[in-house]
């Protein structure tokens, strides 16, 4: 089950277009009994939320809360993936940014944050940090 909330006033996001990401994804890491909660939040909530739990004391694009990898089985044999929350407005700003559609980046950006939910990771090494960015690039593929 994928919930998609959203909290800001802006209403120019289809939620059936971040359902659809994510169902691609999902299915594609042989996932898709998987649940997932996406939060669209403004930049005043983001700010907050970084700070909190990384110290950063500015609005990022996006954070995600996940089970550690160690996923929680439901009774339905649903896992709990956990929640990927999107600053909109700050979405659009890097995608202005990059010079790149809204959408586009909109779809990376959630895509690249399911994966590390599913435990994949570039930061500490080189050849899993390849891995990621083929599979962004495939589910990407499929979107846009």
């Amino acid at each position: 089950m994928i919930e998609v909330n959203n909290l800001t006033p802006l209403s120019g996001v289809n939620k059936k277009f971040l359902k659809g990401v994510a169902k691609i994804v999902l299915k594609g890491e042989n996932k898709k009994e998987a649940r997932l909660s996406i939060a669209l939040v403004g930049e005043g909530r983001i700010k907050e939320l970084n700070k909190k739990y990384r110290g950063k004391n500015k609005a990022t694009d996006v954070l995600a809360f996940g089970q550690n990898q160690k996923f929680l089985v439901l009774p339905e044999n649903e896992l709990e993936l956990g929640e990927v929350i999107i600053c909109l407005r700050v979405v659009k700003k890097n995608a202005k940014k990059y010079n790149i559609a809204f959408k586009k980046e909109l779809a990376r950006v959630l895509i690249h944050w399911i994966l590390r939910l599913l435990g994949y990771e570039h930061e500490k090494d080189e050849r899993e940090a390849k891995k990621m960015e083929k599979k962004q690039k495939y589910y990407l593929s499929q979107i846009i």
